[in-house]
């Protein structure tokens, strides 16, 4: 069984303790042994090649990392997009920017802000704008109304795994075109640029909207109320709403008030007053009347935006800490699945809710329906054709206390992969999951991932890789590999 590249990377190293004088052994592990810190495009291509010459692969165990953090060669805007090459099958008419480089979005939203345009890029703004975030789909608080982050793309610079240069579009290379939006990163080639579309700015109308539980005996009516919400997700959603929400019947951080159990979501509609707003969401409210102070704390605030900029920086550009250990796993659910068969849809939802000791959470990523189901028309788009019904992406995950052993932490894993996700799969059976968070470990990924793509991506990735020099474990391609114990990738 021939492996990659690696050779036991263990090296001998102070353990950093100068008053023992002891020396110990230190491992990188998994981590990439060789950096290209690339500032021209022709590094990226240097990267690869040395890549491909000594079998290296791009994740895991002795690979190469190509850093593009430095390889900027602009942020530049065009009042109508003008193909680099003419190409007449695009059907944009509109504003587009040009993305040269290892930019996040950061960077890119001032200057969207500045021409009074939106572009659909990360809910955190620290989100690179031409990796993974993008290649496996990328939603957005602009999602609903302008579709995915992999749908905004007209053309891209991307550098194969030969090494060569080509820009891919609707009229060239086209196959790529397809592949890297929505397919999958780390996976056909390193994408060094892109050109994306601008969309004209509107009014946003937005609504935090929360209730727990007043006391313990009230879960049931905390969890009836729950059931309802989700019900209404699909109605809302055709009327204009989308948004971001999380939910726990046990959270270490208060979620509503002081109440460690509870629900809360903010979503927005563009282009609508508040008292559209509130029209949309009165048949809601009048379901939710019942348990207002009898069962439950309710609490609902609207508020108007003149821009989606303002919107956006007031309720959504966040940057969220970083270092937390989880597990995790996820659902789209569709319209059948949210609405089809209501104790179902209770049952699922205790399901995921865990044991108060288990300290579950889930996140609810409400961004489906609009122009991301009318982007199922688009034929250069990779993207997991089961986004194009999905109402929900439905995110639920697990933690576990510093130290925890080995088998306390495989426990978890199990239980988000064969209880928690097993459970949404079971209420939506007919969709898939976000492979960016989407559950690692899932025994399902290729189709949960892929879906309806996955026979024409695998040719592709035949095609332009067949030196494997892309890989990462749920990435097309990586069920011809197996992790072996020392971490090394054989095939």
């Amino acid at each position: 069984m021939p492996c990659s590249i690696g050779d036991q990377p263990t090296d001998s190293c102070s353990v950093n303790n100068s008053a023992a004088g002891s020396v110990g052994t230190c491992s990188i592990g998994d981590q990439p042994r060789y950096t290209i810190n690339a500032t021209e495009i022709a590094d990226v291509a240097a990267g690869i090649n040395f890549a491909r010459q000594r079998n290296i692969r791009s994740t895991g165990y002795g690979s190469i990392q190509v850093w593009i953090r430095y390889l900027r060669k602009g942020i530049n805007f065009q009042e109508m997009y003008q193909p680099s090459d003419q190409c007449t099958k695009s059907n944009w008419t509109g504003s587009a920017f040009f993305i040269g480089g290892g930019y996040t979005w950061e960077d890119v939203y001032p200057e969207a802000a500045s021409r009074n345009v939106i572009v659909v890029g990360g809910g955190t703004p620290s989100v690179g704008c031409l990796g993974g975030w993008m290649q496996g789909g990328g939603h957005s608080p602009a999602t609903h109304d302008f579709g995915l982050g992999a749908d905004q793309v007209l053309e891209a610079q991307v550098v194969l795994a030969s090494g060569r240069t080509i820009t891919a579009n609707a009229c060239q290379n086209s196959d790529i075109f397809f592949a890297i939006r929505g397919g999958g990163g780390s996976t056909y080639g390193i994408v060094v640029s892109t050109v994306i579309k601008a969309h004209p700015t509107t009014n946003v109308t937005a609504q935090i909207f929360g209730f727990a539980p007043l006391t313990p005996n009230d879960t049931t009516a905390f969890m009836d109320a729950l059931a309802i919400v989700h019900q209404a997700y699909p109605d809302l959603s055709d009327s204009g709403f989308s948004g971001y929400g999380s939910w726990s019947i046990y959270s270490p951080t208060p979620l509503v008030g002081n109440f460690s159990t509870g629900f809360i979501h903010t979503i927005a509609v563009f282009g609508k007053t508040i008292a559209q707003a509130q029209s949309i969401f009165a048949p809601v409210a009048a379901q939710l009347k019942q348990y207002n102070g009898t069962n439950l704390f309710i609490t609902t605030i609207y508020f108007s935006f003149p821009s989606y900029v303002d919107y956006y920086n007031k309720l959504s550009g966040i940057v969220t800490p970083v270092g937390q250990t989880a597990a995790l796993g996820s659902r789209l659910l569709d319209r059948e699945a949210l609405t089809g068969d209501v104790a179902k849809l209770k049952s699922t939802l205790q399901t995921i809710a865990g044991t108060p000791e288990q300290a579950t959470s889930n996140n609810i990523v409400f961004v489906g329906g609009g122009q991301v189901s009318a982007d199922a028309s688009d034929p250069y788009s990779g993207v997991n054709p089961a986004w194009r019904q999905t109402y929900v992406h439905n995110i639920v995950a697990r933690g576990w206390a510093p130290g925890s052993s080995n088998a306390t932490i495989a426990a978890v894993y199990d239980d988000i992969t064969y209880n928690k996700t097993q459970a949404m799969k079971d209420l939506a059976p007919h969709t898939g999951s976000y492979m960016n968070e989407g559950d690692r470990f899932d025994p399902d990924y290729l189709q949960d991932f892929y879906g309806e793509h996955l026979a024409l991506l695998s040719e592709i990735k035949r095609r332009y890789d067949p030196w494997s020099v892309f890989y990462c474990p749920t990435c097309i391609g990586s069920e011809l590999f197996e992790v072996q114990p020392s971490g090394q990738i054989c095939w």
